[in-house]
């Protein structure tokens, strides 16, 4: 007779990861529930969301009649997520903390905890996601040692997981779930990845999971929540005072406290002026900002741009893109854009040898008009 098989389900205390906890128990899993505790703070209204949350996490696993457990990430959250996150917006770039969550925190943090420390078979999140695996084929899957060196033996025998869309496209999350490593998400199962969001709540309201059923979608920063972002920032960050100055006539509109709390894009909220104007370049040197007016402004258009080094999930860039150096495929900047065609083209970073699977990448949409670049900011 087959053994039980073990999943360990990170609980955030909302109403996704509680149903995904459900529906693991449905399937007759052993399930257990952990929380994460990753900021230690209140919020601006001097209240401790991370306790209020464990709390419901700890209802549901009750509810469930599962195990629960509780985490601190508080310090490896500072090092990995935050300073990466500060870093990136004193270099003008807006960074999404999400995504570096999922990497540093989620899918390896917790779970190397749930495989080494509670005997996981498999981990599982409340993500809206797929991957190519069923359930038992996570089952079968085990660690296997790297070769090093940037591209494995071609020789080597291994069907890598790809990373799938939900079947709810409006709560797909695979944006930010797209720098997990391929060992991670082999050993993760994802039950809401076939589901709704109101199928969810469906779910929920059926089985006595009403407190979080009631509770409003998380907003705002992985484990920070929803803040003043300026304000927030600036608690970090030393402000750096310079001018908002229109692209067309190089006239200064207004002053703002500091240039890098703006992404390009973005609609910049300037005093004294009624209509809208929205950000097309910074200058890091001088500290001013420029802006154009309206949404439709050519100079907030692009049909090129770069990247650094590309992660691929399967571990290696494609085979076309190492034979052509150019790949046709989709594109997003951020979450719910829709897809946009595009062509990847390896490059070279000055000083370095070249590589296909990273340095100077363009994208570029082959057909139709150029892109809107920006629009708000990551995570919303």
């Amino acid at each position: 007779m087959q053994a039980v098989r073990h999943v360990v389900c990170a609980l955030s205390g909302g109403v996704d990861s509680a149903v995904a906890a459900l529906l693991l128990r449905r399937r007759g899993y052993q399930v257990t529930g952990v929380f994460m505790k990753n900021w230690d703070s209140l919020d601006e209204r001097g209240v401790c969301t991370a306790d209020k949350d464990c709390e419901d996490a700890y209802r549901v696993c009750q509810i469930l009649d599962i195990p629960f457990h509780q985490v601190s990430y508080i310090k490896e959250y500072w090092n990995d997520v935050f300073s990466d996150f500060l870093n990136e917006y004193e270099k003008g770039r807006t960074p999404n903390p999400d995504i570096v969550c999922n990497k540093h925190i989620k899918f390896s943090c917790f779970f190397h905890y749930a495989v080494d420390n509670l005997g996981a078979d498999a981990i599982a999140t409340g993500h809206y996601a797929r991957t190519s695996l069923e359930d038992e084929e996570v089952f079968q899957q085990k660690h296997i040692k790297r070769p090093e060196g940037l591209f494995r033996n071609r020789f080597e025998v291994r069907n890598a997981v790809k990373l799938l869309q939900a079947a709810d496209s409006f709560k797909d999350q695979t944006f930010f779930l797209s720098q997990v490593s391929q060992d991670a998400l082999r050993r993760t199962i994802f039950p809401l990845g076939g589901l709704t969001k109101e199928f969810v709540k469906k779910i929920a309201a059926e089985n006595r999971l009403h407190h979080v059923l009631q509770k409003k979608e998380s907003m705002g920063m992985c484990f920070i929540g929803k803040r003043n972002f300026e304000h927030f920032l600036l608690q970090y960050l030393q402000p750096r005072p310079g001018h908002f100055i229109s692209i067309e006539d190089n006239k200064v509109l207004g002053t703002h406290k500091g240039w890098f709390l703006y992404t390009l894009g973005q609609r910049a909220n300037i005093g004294g002026l009624r209509e809208p104007w929205y950000v097309v370049e910074k200058d890091g040197v001088k500290g001013n900002v420029f802006v154009a007016p309206r949404r439709d402004h050519p100079a907030l258009y692009r049909d090129l741009l770069r990247t650094s080094r590309v992660h691929w999930i399967t571990e290696e860039p494609p085979a076309a893109l190492v034979r052509d150096k150019m790949m046709e495929c989709h594109f997003r900047f951020r979450h719910q854009m829709a897809l946009v065609c595009c062509v990847l083209q390896g490059g070279r970073v000055p000083g370095q040898r070249e590589d296909p699977a990273a340095g100077a990448v363009r994208l570029h949409t082959p057909e139709g008009p150029a892109q809107r670049w920006g629009g708000h900011r990551e995570p919303q």
